[in-house]
């Protein structure tokens, strides 16, 4: 598999808030989508909190799949529009993967607080996608990928992926620029 290739600029946001480390790259596929995913896997550990924002189709799910193999869980990771929440458990010893759809949830923490994503997220890898406004107060250090794609009448697979380390917990970000370029 082909690693995403451009240029992989990692820097501190200093308009933003102290804490917090961007990297923004290119994604020429579904099957780099799904090695990012990987790649991402390798500086994860439990406890961590994903968010991942994109347009429908953007590779969201793509993504998560490529982060279920890399931690090596168990069960094809599928979308969880429809059962909300599914949990990967690990096949090697390490975090399970809860893949959650915040996408048909209104409310904000409230409606999350019944999934217990608080219980899960210290043993597991927390992935939700469409969760902006609703799992930020789960944790103050979290991962937040930004899945940009061509949008209309198009067939460009190519995607443009910013990830946002908040937090403490994601300073090492800087520190992983290789793992993530693969």
């Amino acid at each position: 598999m082909e690693a995403p290739h451009n240029s992989l600029a990692a820097e501190v946001d200093e308009s933003a808030a102290p804490r917090t480390v961007t990297v923004s790259l290119a994604v020429e596929s579904p099957e780099q989508m799904q090695a990012l995913g990987r790649r991402i896997a390798g500086v994860l550990r439990p406890g961590d909190l994903v968010m991942l924002t994109g347009e429908l189709g953007a590779g969201k799910t793509t993504l998560t799949r490529g982060l279920g193999e890399g931690l090596g869980v168990r069960g094809a990771v599928t979308s969880p529009t429809f059962v909300i929440a599914r949990v990967h458990p690990s096949l090697t010893r390490g975090p399970a993967l809860v893949h959650v759809d915040a996408y048909r949830l209104g409310g904000g923490l409230d409606e999350m607080e019944d999934l217990d994503l608080d219980v899960s997220l210290p043993e597991s890898v927390v992935v939700v996608e469409w969760g902006d406004g609703k799992v930020e107060e789960l944790s103050e250090d979290r991962l937040h990928v930004v899945i940009h794609r061509a949008v209309g009448d198009t067939d460009d697979e190519r995607r443009s992926v910013t990830l946002v380390g908040i937090g403490t917990r994601w300073a090492e970000l800087r520190g992983a620029r290789g793992a993530l370029e693969g």
